[in-house]
C-alpha cells in the first residue's frame, strides 16, 4: 500500500459508518484541520495520530521495518 492510500481508507471507512469528519475528529481526539488534510493525502501527520484515528474507525495499521546494512566508512 502507498502512504497516500491511508486518507482515502479513513475517508471510506468515516463515509461507511455513517461517521463526520467532526465526529470523528473529536472521538479520535484530534484537530479537525489535521482529519480533513489526512483525508486529502496531504501533510506528514505523526504516527500516533494515524493510530488514534485508525484505532476509532476500527481499523489497524502493520507495519515492516527493514534493516538496511550501512558499510561505515
Amino acid at each position: 500500500m502507498d502512504a497516500k492510500q491511508i486518507g482515502t481508507i479513513i475517508k471510506e471507512r468515516r463515509k461507511h459508518l455513517g461517521v463526520n469528519q467532526q465526529t470523528l475528529s473529536d472521538l479520535a481526539g484530534v484537530g479537525l484541520n489535521t482529519l480533513v488534510a489526512i483525508e486529502r493525502n496531504e501533510g506528514n501527520p505523526q504516527l500516533s495520530t494515524l493510530l488514534a484515528i485508525l484505532d476509532t474507525l476500527g481499523l489497524q495499521m502493520d507495519i515492516n521495518l527493514k534493516t538496511m546494512n550501512y558499510e561505515t566508512v
